[in-house]
């Protein structure tokens, strides 16, 4: 093989130039700074590429139904926004696929109140697992990873991608990526057992395979009132992974309405309806008020938060929108089922119909 015939290499690690990478070769000089890497396996690390199925028209329809179907969302984005930019990228990805097999050992609590236990398990869990993350800088994009890179992939095909679109080089090591997707198996199994203590833990790849994946994205640019916003849709199957949007005047006053009144109630009427029944002997109950009022005026913080910075709406493919910042306030507002705070599971339904509480002599 000549020299002429090499492949399309990863970026130097030191000035981000493009090496070339000849076939077979396993050593390889960045011919910028001089600096020598070295390419893991008889071929390198496997390129592959998911082909674009989602046209421009298809990109900005989901543009119009991103921008129409959340309340949260100003009203009249859909109708009064101007398209200013829409153009195709793919970025890099690291990927790892890996049969893990894992044996956890711990305990798991089991009963409540006074008969509250852990029992010693054993859990062994084997399951395909896949890890990917971003393999250059995409601060401007919001896509650190993607939901589903298992779909069928081609072969790297640099022209190709060329001709349709930008094409980000890779950038930053990929042995930091494989440490990443060791911790996220880890962290699945570990979910997956469901231990409450985990005393030892064993962990096996088997059949590991890695790649760099280059995935397509549409870039959608709009302005809205004078003000320009961004989306990303996802180039294979026309899904919105990340985009921001003008917020809701009307949705940020009902968050800080509901968001205060929950507040009072949780840590205003709740504490003083247990005080007003304090005993000599009940300092379990003015323990639990102090608590709940703890509780209800960080409530109260999230909801004036939300109203204060409200005035744009981001989301992200993981499903979590972000609304001034925060996750969806409104709706864990208005669907609050259980109380954390201190370390301790309070189901909301128990405090109101004060069950189950110590230092409570009521019915």
């Amino acid at each position: 093989m000549t020299e002429k015939e090499s492949l399309h290499g990863l970026a130097c690690p030191r000035c981000g130039g493009v090496v070339p990478i000849p076939e077979g070769q396993v050593i390889v000089r960045c011919p910028y700074c001089d600096l020598r890497s070295f390419v893991s396996g008889e071929r390198g690390l496997l390129r592959y590429q998911v082909a674009q199925r989602v046209q421009r028209e298809d990109a900005l329809e989901a543009l119009r139904k991103f921008l129409s179907g959340n309340q949260a969302i100003a009203r009249g984005a859909a109708r009064n926004s101007t398209i200013t930019e829409a153009f195709l990228v793919f970025l890099p990805f690291w990927t790892v696929w890996a049969r893990v097999a894992a044996w956890v050992f711990g305990e798991k609590r089991v009963g409540s109140g006074d008969k509250q236990r852990y029992e010693p398990r054993e859990v062994r869990v084997v399951q395909e697992m896949t890890w990917n993350g971003a393999a250059c800088d995409v601060g401007e994009f919001g896509v650190n990873q993607i939901p589903q890179i298992d779909q069928s992939l081609e072969p790297f095909n640099s022209d190709t991608l060329h001709n349709s679109g930008l094409v980000f080089e890779p950038v930053g090591s990929f042995s930091d990526a494989s440490a990443a997707a060791d911790s996220q198996f880890n962290g699945q199994v570990q979910r997956k057992a469901g231990l409450d203590r985990v005393s030892q833990f064993f962990l096996r790849t088997l059949r590991r395979r890695s790649a760099l994946v280059y995935y397509p994205l549409w870039v959608l640019r709009y302005n809205f009132r004078e003000r320009a916003y961004q989306v990303v849709v996802d180039g294979s199957t026309g899904k919105v992974l990340y985009g921001k949007a003008p917020g809701n005047t009307l949705y940020r006053a009902a968050v800080l309405v509901l968001g205060m009144a929950a507040g009072a109630f949780i840590g205003i009427d709740i504490p003083a309806f247990l005080l007003s029944q304090l005993s000599d002997d009940g300092s379990g109950i003015f323990g639990f008020a102090m608590l709940m009022l703890a509780a209800g005026i960080g409530l109260m913080i999230v909801a004036y938060r939300a109203f204060r910075r409200g005035e744009y709406y981001e989301y992200r493919m993981s499903g979590r929108r972000k609304f001034a910042g925060l996750d969806n306030p409104l709706q864990e507002i208005i669907q609050i089922k259980d109380v954390e705070f201190a370390g301790l599971d309070i189901p909301l339904k128990e405090i109101i119909q004060m069950k189950d509480i110590k230092g409570w002599k009521g019915d």
